[in-house]
């Protein structure tokens, strides 16, 4: 080769290219060099190449940052009961009616109204959500409080003349709320199953609003994210916005919300969908020209369903059924995790994170075209938890190749993360559990804070197609199943989850995340029973994602084994690092009865508490 012709191979080669593979670079190189050997015999020019690989694979190389493994740990315990929340004071106020003989029910209306109050960016009572429950004597059940699209919703709400998505409009602002169902959900979930009185739950809510509380480091942060748009939503006196950025220990008071609460407390469902509270929203609503009227909520009612109900390596797995996508899709992936030794192929190593990854996609498509509120369309739940249709669908997997999503499902999707909804779970001393997901969909919702009555409105109508085909916030894609129809409940991620072995209650789980959810509690129900982690550890390993469209990985920055990001390169997938996914709150009863919590701790401020 000539001395012109040799340069100008390695000038082109040494570019930096985004899909040049180091090893192909590395072989044509050392080509080079033998043929140097035969005819030249020239040791300046050898050193030059051999140089020249070194520098060209560390430039085409992604680098990624080391992390130190967590050391082992495990969670709190309790020899009766275990609460998991988002917060600790949500916590201790469940706890304590534990204590004082209430039971999982009781509890879980103290903790929730709770989490209204300490947790307002999605602990709330202007959102909606999922309950999944399993009573003493094994007898499981679910509860649907999923908010509705207002009677004046139209199909193309979201969009302008030529039938685009005007950005903006499904998520910030009064246009982008549902019908809010948190309340009464969780006061029929109590009517059912509680043993206290209402009143005595809700009051821990109302002191906790009048008086305040000290703020943690984390919800200073999102107080301070969002300024702009509590400033441009809720105007620039509103109370949330101060001259100096909110600092961790500060105290706040939500006096409105204390009223608000006092009411439901008082008078139960109509204290919220009826009266002052329902005129201040409806009155809210015309200001911003919202479409949510006290037709809308005086109608609106929560939805008793049978849950979804699988099995996993002989464990039975109960989980929220549609409009919930999660529970479907839990037992999806845990079919096709079945039909391999996920324990022997490792936690996180290269190859399991890829086998996970090509589960997801599969699951996520199907989730784009077959998903969405079975009381207006027919979800055919029975084909896609068939074992057959399930076995078809994952027979193109291969270990050793990655798998194009366009090749799964077409379509395009551009996505913006995030992550805010909320969950806690409740094991009492009479072996109830429930496991409770709730949301606002963004931080604070749409940023629309009800005056006089105290809390934010949801942003839930952009988990609706608002174009079907095109994603949502969350870069979720759906297709007609979700299109907007009045009255209609929107297609969730939420899965709230409940586990058995042998008969008995084994784990209760759930986070919040987005789209994440799906996977984050996929992980973590294979974290304890492939990988034999206790719950505390299950929680704290690192996460992956993956969901079909964008074609990529997302991967939690912390600690995972060495080479398993360079063995998914090395198949093709394209990596991009989250600081985190989803936040935990989860509890295991161990062989010896003992329940273990296991709370996202490490992620934000969760908390959990036994006795």
């Amino acid at each position: 080769m000539g001395q012109f012709k040799m340069f100008e191979f390695i000038l082109f080669f040494n570019k930096p290219a985004k899909n040049r593979k180091c090893l192909h670079f590395f072989v044509r190189l050392l080509m080079l060099i033998f043929q140097d050997i035969l005819y030249h015999m020239n040791p300046l020019r050898i050193l030059f190449l051999l140089l020249l690989i070194s520098t060209s694979c560390l430039q085409n190389s992604k680098q990624y940052p080391s992390y130190e493994k967590l050391p082992s740990e495990s969670g709190p315990t309790g020899q009766e009961a275990m609460v998991s929340s988002a917060h600790p004071l949500a916590t201790k106020a469940g706890v304590e009616v534990l204590k004082k003989g209430g039971n999982a029910f009781d509890a879980a209306l103290a903790v929730k109204f709770a989490l209204a109050v300490v947790f307002p960016r999605a602990g709330n009572i202007g959102g909606g959500g999922f309950a999944v429950y399993r009573l003493k004597d094994g007898s499981a059940g679910s509860l649907d409080f999923r908010e509705k699209a207002p009677a004046a919703s139209t199909r193309n709400m979201y969009l302008d003349a030529s039938e685009n998505i005007v950005d903006g409009r499904s998520t910030i602002g009064h246009l982008a709320a549902g019908v809010p169902g948190s309340v009464d959900g969780m006061l029929k979930l109590h009517e059912k199953f509680g043993s206290k009185p209402m009143n005595e739950l809700i009051q821990p809510a109302v002191e906790l609003a009048y008086y305040g509380f000290a703020i943690t480091d984390d919800q200073a942060n999102q107080f301070n994210r969002k300024r702009e748009d509590f400033i441009k939503i809720n105007g620039d006196k509103f109370f949330m916005v101060k001259d100096k950025p909110w600092m961790g220990g500060d105290t706040i008071r939500f006096t409105e919300l204390a009223g608000t609460l006092a009411r439901i407390r008082d008078k139960g469902r109509e204290g919220f969908y009826d009266g002052i509270v329902a005129d201040q929203i409806e009155k809210e609503m015309i200001r911003g020209k919202g479409l949510i009227t006290k037709a809308d909520l005086k109608n609106y009612t929560s939805k008793w369903r049978e849950p979804v109900v699988g099995t996993y390596r002989g464990n039975k797995v109960i989980s929220m059924p549609p409009p919930s996508s999660g529970g479907i899709a839990i037992l999806q992936l845990l079919q096709g995790a079945e039909r391999y030794n996920i324990g022997k192929m490792g936690h996180n190593t290269g190859k399991t994170l890829h086998l996970l990854t090509e589960l997801e996609r599969r699951v996520y498509a199907d989730r784009a075209t077959h998903l969405g509120d079975p009381d207006f369309y027919d979800v055919p739940i029975d084909m896609l938890l068939d074992h057959d249709y399930n076995e078809n669908r994952f027979s193109d997997i291969r270990l050793n190749k990655k798998t194009d999503s366009q090749t799964i499902k077409e379509g395009e999707v551009e996505i913006i993360e995030s992550v805010e909804t909320t969950h806690f779970s409740i094991v009492d001393g009479k072996g109830n559990a429930v496991s409770i997901t709730t949301t606002l969909n963004s931080f604070f919702g749409c940023k629309v804070y009800v005056k006089g009555a105290g809390f934010f409105l949801n942003n839930e109508m952009d988990d609706f197609s608002s174009k079907p085909g095109q994603p949502n916030q969350f870069g979720l894609v759906g297709g007609e199943a979700n299109a907007i129809e009045p009255g209609k409940r929107m297609l969730s991620s939420m899965t709230p989850t409940i586990i058995e072995k042998d008969g008995e209650l084994k784990m209760v789980l759930g986070t919040p995340g987005g789209s994440t959810i799906i996977t984050s509690v996929f992980q973590v129900i294979m974290n304890a029973i492939d990988h034999k982690m206790g719950m505390q550890d299950a929680v704290n390993a690192t996460r992956a994602h993956s969901q079909w469209l964008p074609d990529r990985i997302l991967v939690e920055e912390r600690w995972l084994p060495n080479g398993s990001l360079r063995h998914l390169e090395r198949l093709g997938h394209r990596i991009e690092l989250r600081t985190t996914m989803g936040r935990m709150d989860c509890i295991l009863v161990n062989e010896d009865g003992t329940l273990e919590g296991g709370a996202d701790y490490t992620r934000g401020d969760n908390y959990a508490e036994g006795f």
